[in-house]
C-alpha cells in the first residue's frame, strides 16, 4: 500500500536568514603531492552555519541553488543558499507519528532522482520516500519480506532508476537491541523502479553512507564501526547485483587519534573517495591510497558537492562547512 503524508514546506524563518560571513576552520593535512590535483594549497574549511543538533545527509538542490540537509535529531531539513542564509525546508522530514521514542527521530540520506524529486532516507518512519510535486510524500520501501527496515541511513541512485541504501539500526530506540527492531542484520539493500527490494549484504554490522563510482561499477560503504571503521569496495554486476566486497581503506589507525567514524562518502569526477572519517574527511584514491586529510575539528557527517561542482559541503556535527577543490564531484 502507498502511503501518503502531507507535509509543511515552511518559509525562510527570520531567526534563520541571518548569512554570517563565513569563519574559517580546521586545517587539510596533505599527505600526498598528488592531493594539490584536487585541492588547492590556498584551499580553507570555512563554517557557513551552525547550531544544529546534529547534521547530516546533505544533497545540492541545481534547479534553485540550494544546500539541503537533515538535522536527524530536529526532525528537520534545512535549506541553505548563499542569497537566502538559512531556512527551514522540512518539518517533519522523517517520524510522522504523535510521539517519537526515538533520538533520531528525522530524515538522514537525501538525494535526487532522475525527474528531480527528492528522496529521503527517514530513521523515524523506516522508509524511503519521495517528496511529490504536490507537496506530499510517498512511501517507495519500508520493508523486506515483511518485516520493517530498521532505520534507512543513506542512499545512491544508479541511471537505471534503482537506489542502493543501507539499513543500520541508529534510528531505533534503543539501537541494535531495539524491541522494535524485526530484521535479524542490517542490510544493503537495491530498490528497483519496479518497487522490488533485493537483500544484497547481510554480512556487515553498521553498514552507513554508500555511494557508486562514476563509472558504476564500484559501490563503495562506509561502515560506522569502532572495531571496524572500513570503507569497502563491491563489484557491482551487469544485473546489478554484488560481487565480493574488500577492503578499500582501514581507518582504524585514524580511530585512535581522532573522533568520529566512516560515515558518508562520495566520488569526484576522477573516481577518488571522499569519505567522512576519524577526524573529518578522508581523500582517498580507487586503490586505497589515502591522500588527504580535511581536519574539521569535530565529528563529521557526510558531505555533497555543490554550486558549480567544486565546493564541497559538510555536514560536521552542530556546523555546516564548505571547501573550494579544484576536481568537480561526481
Amino acid at each position: 500500500m502507498v502511503n501518503t503524508v502531507l507535509l509543511t514546506h515552511l518559509t525562510t524563518l527570520s531567526l534563520l536568514s541571518a548569512n554570517p560571513a563565513p569563519e574559517p576552520v580546521g586545517s587539510v593535512n596533505r599527505i600526498d603531492d598528488s592531493l594539490d590535483r584536487l585541492l588547492a594549497p590556498e584551499a580553507k574549511l570555512e563554517r557557513i552555519a551552525e547550531g544544529f543538533e546534529w547534521a547530516e545527509g546533505p544533497v545540492w538542490d541545481k534547479e534553485n541553488a540550494r544546500l539541503l540537509f537533515s538535522d536527524v535529531p530536529e526532525n528537520t531539513v534545512y535549506s541553505w543558499s548563499e542569497e537566502e542564509g538559512l531556512a527551514v525546508y522540512l518539518k517533519p522530514s522523517g517520524f510522522t507519528g504523535p510521539v517519537s521514542l526515538s533520538r533520531e527521530p528525522g530524515s538522514n540520506g537525501l538525494a535526487f532522482d532522475a525527474r528531480g524529486q527528492l528522496l529521503s532516507c527517514e530513521h523515524g518512519d523506516r522508509r524511503l520516500s519521495t517528496l511529490t510535486p504536490s507537496g506530499g510524500k510517498m512511501t517507495l520501501a519500508d520493508n523486506y519480506e515483511g518485516k520493517r527496515f530498521n532505520s534507512p541511513n543513506d542512499l545512491a541512485v544508479h541511471s537505471s532508476g534503482s537506489l542502493f541504501f543501507t539499513d543500520p539500526p541508529y534510528g531505533l530506540p534503543g539501537g541494535a537491541q531495539s524491541e522494535f527492531k524485526e530484521l535479524d542484520h542490517q542490510g544493503v539493500y537495491r530498490l528497483d523502479p519496479d518497487g522490488s527490494v533485493t537483500l544484497l549484504i547481510a554480512d556487515l554490522p553498521r553498514p552507513n553512507g554508500v555511494t557508486l563510482s562514476p563509472d558504476e561499477k564500484t559501490l563503495y560503504i562506509a561502515q560506522s564501526h569502532r572495531p571496524a571503521p572500513h570503507i569497502l569496495a563491491y563489484p557491482i554486476n551487469a544485473d546489478l547485483g554484488l560481487g565480493k566486497g574488500s577492503l578499500l581503506f582501514d581507518a582504524s589507525d585514524l580511530a585512535g587519534q581522532y573522533a568520529g567514524s566512516p560515515d558518508g562518502l562520495k566520488c569526484d569526477r576522477e573516481g577518488n573517495i571522499w569519505s567522512t572519517g576519524p577526524g573529518g574527511v578522508l581523500i582517498i584514491t580507487p586503490d586505497g591510497k589515502l591522500l588527504g586529510h580535511l581536519l574539521t575539528g569535530r565529528r563529521t557527517a557526510n558531505l555533497a558537492w555543490g554550486d558549480d561542482g567544486k565546493t564541497l559541503y559538510l555536514t560536521a556535527d552542530s556546523d555546516l562547512l564548505r571547501i573550494r577543490t579544484l576536481v568537480g564531484g561526481w
